[in-house]
């Protein structure tokens, strides 16, 4: 979803209108000859004179006042007694009516590191889960005048974004083709950044990527799910020698017929298939016995 349809579905009459500032650098030769001019007037003999010469440099001072500088991807909202005139985001040397109230907002990118959170996932399992949030201010204006603090409201809108999901996902052990948090960090990422998005479109704010950076199991059950995880991990190893041991017994049995090396009757059969899967399947080392006599003694 676009920057501006996200912004669009935020209901604020406060919007950024961008404005252009005076150069600073010819405001300060207009104040350089007032300031001049009035020093001149001052030495002059009548009342009169003096009287022009202090006002031309009060004038100097006042218009001195106005000059203020912006930094690359920098933005200043012009705010002139309570009424909002509009956003400069030229960088450079400007100037503006001194009565102006001039609040400078960065438009850079910002990393919001998340503390991690101990919340429950959709299981109830008790987990601890972080994230890191880049953001940057889109419209300056809701970022101003929408919220109280648009820095703290995306601190405590991603944290409460971050738990939302947490608690709307399984940890690792999810139905058939359920996406999990450990398992699915792609797709968890993607609903992470469209739900803060979602949030923080009334500051004015633009999230350009989410991702998890923590993700375990609280310590109190910690071991408890790395017992059951290895049990799993057994289980599936034991399943996978099985199947390869069946299938080498058969592959045996097979090639022995095939070959006519040796005639077995089923109890035979059923003796090697025995023997066999003892050597396969066993966790030690397995030592055979050699029979010297007869296939039946």
């Amino acid at each position: 979803m676009s920057t501006s349809k996200n912004l669009e579905k935020v209901v604020s009459v406060n919007r950024e209108k961008r404005v252009s500032a005076q150069s600073g650098w010819l405001m300060v030769a207009v104040a350089i000859v007032m300031f001049g001019l009035g020093v001149a007037l001052c030495f002059g003999r009548a009342p009169v004179f003096l009287l022009a010469g202090v006002v031309c440099i009060a004038l100097a001072v006042f218009v001195s006042s106005g000059f203020f500088t912006l930094q690359p991807n920098e933005a200043a909202a012009l705010v002139l007694f309570g009424s909002y005139r509009g956003t400069v985001r030229t960088s450079g040397f400007h100037w503006a009516n001194p009565l102006l109230k001039k609040l400078r907002v960065s438009l850079r990118a910002r990393n919001l590191n998340g503390e991690r959170l101990k919340v429950n996932d959709k299981r109830g399992n008790p987990i601890e889960i972080a994230a890191v949030v880049v953001w940057r201010v889109e419209d300056t204006a809701q970022a101003l005048f929408d919220v109280d603090n648009f820095a703290r409201y995306v601190t405590v809108q991603s944290e409460s974004s971050v738990r939302h999901l947490a608690s709307a996902y399984a940890y690792d052990d999810g139905g058939e083709g359920e996406p999990t948090l450990r398992t699915s960090a792609d797709e968890i990422a993607a609903e992470l950044q469209r739900e803060l998005q979602e949030r923080l479109a009334r500051a004015g704010v633009v999230v350009e990527e989410a991702r998890l950076t923590h993700l375990a199991y609280a310590p109190e059950i910690a071991q408890a799910m790395l017992r059951r995880q290895q049990a799993e991990a057994v289980i599936a190893a034991r399943q996978k020698i099985v199947h390869g041991a069946v299938s080498m017994v058969e592959m045996a049995l097979k090639d022995l017929s095939e070959k006519n090396v040796v005639a077995l009757d089923d109890e035979r059969k059923a003796a090697m298939v025995s023997n066999l899967l003892v050597v396969l399947c066993g966790e030690s080392e397995v030592h055979p016995v050699v029979n010297t006599g007869t296939l039946y003694s």
